[in-house]
């Protein structure tokens, strides 16, 4: 199968900085809090340089972060002749072994009617082998990126001001999931929190200039203060 070209690292628009936290703490909830080491990688409120768009342009649109596994399909003539799960390719006509579920998540995408033109399509796998399982699915489902910048983008974003406490307070108390949301058709304030945001600018990308980035949760402190201590903050 053809190998195609890795989706983009995103990089977060903020200046991160490294600090340890108590060896005892990590050994109680490192596991939990998916930290291999004795150390958290925080952002700063200073802006890393060039990505000052994503606060100041107003052509900046914020759309929920799915937490899962990040998978590639080509099409031509219709035909899916390509996957791949960042560099791994994947063969969907491999029964003997294999991890069947990337199979059943873009197969069930298929399923939804989704209009896959010719060409390279990525998107994120959720379900239930996957991070844990946070949106609580039955089954594994294949959601392309396109889809969530139609579907799950926060209307509210460019409503306020984007200051760091702003954007900080936003994601510790807003930040809910409008894929959970929509999948159990119920308010938004009762969704689970999503994972984090991710900002693109298609003006920007017209351009041939950065576009996109992206922030989580777990990168501010807040998330971590009730169960570990972290020093130098």
């Amino acid at each position: 199968m053809t190998e195609m070209s890795d989706y983009p690292k995103l990089e977060c628009p903020f200046v991160r900085k490294t600090y340890p936290i108590s060896k005892e703490d990590w050994k109680k909830h490192g596991s939990e809090l998916q930290l291999r080491t004795p150390e958290v990688y925080l952002v700063t409120p200073e802006v890393s340089p060039g990505f000052e768009w994503v606060f100041e342009d107003s052509e900046t649109i914020a759309v929920e972060k799915l937490d899962g596994s990040n998978v590639k399909m080509k099409i031509e003539n219709g035909r899916l002749v390509a996957l791949q799960n960042r560099k791994n390719i994947i063969d969907p006509l491999q029964i003997g072994h294999g991890k069947t579920f990337i199979i059943e998540g873009v197969f069930r995408a298929l399923d939804k009617g989704y209009d896959f033109k010719d060409g390279e399509h990525a998107g994120e796998l959720i379900g239930p082998k996957l991070q844990g399982n946070p949106y609580q699915l039955d089954h594994h489902i294949w959601y392309p990126f396109e889809k969530t910048i139609s579907s799950l983008s926060y209307k509210t974003y460019q409503e306020h001001p984007k200051t760091f406490e702003n954007l900080s307070e936003w994601f510790r108390l807003f930040l809910r999931s409008r894929f959970y949301q929509k999948e159990r058709k119920i308010k938004f304030e009762e969704s689970i929190f999503a994972e984090g945001a991710i900002f693109y600018n298609f003006k920007r990308k017209a351009e041939g200039k950065s576009w996109q980035a992206k922030l989580r949760r777990n990168m501010f402190d807040w998330y971590y203060k009730d169960k570990i201590r972290i020093e130098g903050i």
